[in-house]
């Protein structure tokens, strides 16, 4: 078989849409546009305290509305450049998140009906606050390690509700003629011993449960073993398993944003090395092509 002619491949060029991802996320990544996204954060943040002195407002109205304005065009130009960083792959971008977080505190401001409420449009900047997560990994770690612990708490929650409305019962019972004011019907109560659960207050509702009877030392220190003591460390245990979970994700999960395409020199190459294969290939080919059978084998005796 007679050996293939070498032929050159050119690379070719970049999609127009790749492209547009290269240079966004060569933008996105770049130390510079990090930390100006996060100062812009951080005077969204200081615009929000200023506007809460109605003096300040008064006299540097139009400067605070300028400011404010700004930070929603640097917020804006920031999640149209996340936007082009999944140009090739625009599916990736509604995986993050994030992305879904930032887009619609951007595009909420944008909205007529929350922009003639003051009162949700405050609330909106102050959602923006949150977007530090993206830029402090170990912020981003305490929230979810919240969110996967909503679950658990909510299991607590159930349980501390029905401990505090068994103890509010029986304190009904045995205080509620002679401490109105407590246990007089089981809402007091129930408030009496979640304010108790904090153990603030606890010796004078212990001095004044035993003026009405010496059982009542035992209530107290019942309630106060379980409700503060038995439950806040299980909540406690919860919230701490919960931590160790989302930094493990965090340390599991890849760098945040799609793979990187292949530039020009990694296509080259690639490119190379598949050319040096099809010789190695037709070299061999080439070689057992005239290399000659083998003889074959005389019997091991003849006769005669």
């Amino acid at each position: 078989m007679p050996e293939q002619q070498d032929q050159t491949t050119a690379v070719p060029p970049l999609p127009a849409r790749q492209e547009l991802a290269r240079r966004c996320r060569g933008i996105t990544e770049a130390r510079w546009f990090v930390l100006t996204v996060f100062a812009v954060i951080l005077l969204n943040a200081a615009l929000l305290g200023v506007e809460t002195y109605s003096g300040l407002v008064e006299e540097w109205h139009r400067w605070l509305r300028l400011a404010e304005h700004a930070c929603l065009a640097a917020f804006t130009a920031e999640i149209l450049l996340r936007l082009g960083v999944h140009a090739n792959r625009p599916a990736d971008f509604w995986k993050d998140p994030w992305n879904l977080f930032d887009l619609s505190v951007v595009l909420c401001a944008f909205l007529p009906v929350v922009r003639e409420n003051a009162t949700v449009l405050r609330l909106l900047r102050l959602a923006r606050v949150l977007r530090t997560a993206r830029f402090l990994p170990q912020l981003r770690i305490v929230l979810a390690a919240v969110a996967r612990s909503l679950p658990g708490t909510l299991s607590f929650l159930l349980v501390g509700a029905l401990l505090l409305y068994v103890y509010a019962m029986v304190g009904w019972v045995f205080f509620g003629s002679q401490d109105p004011g407590h246990y007089g019907s089981i809402g007091r109560a129930v408030l009496t011993l979640f304010l108790l659960m904090t153990l603030d207050g606890i010796g004078e509702a212990v001095h004044a449960g035993l003026e009405i009877s010496r059982w009542s030392i035992a209530y107290y220190a019942s309630y106060v073993l379980l409700a503060s003591f038995v439950l806040v460390n299980v909540l406690i245990g919860v919230v701490i398993t919960s931590l160790d979970e989302a930094r493990e994700m965090e340390k599991e999960e890849p760098a945040p944003g799609p793979r990187t395409p292949p530039g020009p020199e990694d296509q080259r190459l690639l490119i190379e090395r598949i050319t040096a294969a099809r010789r190695a290939l037709d070299a061999l080919e080439h070689d057992l092509a005239r290399t000659p059978p083998p003889p074959a084998r005389q019997a091991a005796g003849r006769s005669g």
